[in-house]
């Protein structure tokens, strides 16, 4: 069953909107550093689980200049 990051990106893909998928790319690399740069908590799962995101976001922004070269 796909997340709903994974759904979220395919429905921008469809809709062809690049710029959706750049703008939570850019906030998820934000929010990493941010939790990267925090102490007193340990925040290993949660910045593994937005370095997933980006995975899926950076697949969707693929597709999508994969589409517009055809």
């Amino acid at each position: 069953m796909p997340n709903a990051i994974e759904l979220i990106v395919d429905g921008y893909v469809r809709l062809n909107n690049r710029r959706a998928p750049d703008d939570l790319s850019m906030q998820r690399r934000k929010l990493a550093v941010d939790l990267k740069g925090r102490a007193g908590f340990d925040f290993r799962t949660t910045v593994q689980q937005i370095a997933e995101d980006i995975v899926v976001i950076e697949a969707g922004l693929a597709r999508l200049d994969g589409a517009g070269t055809s």
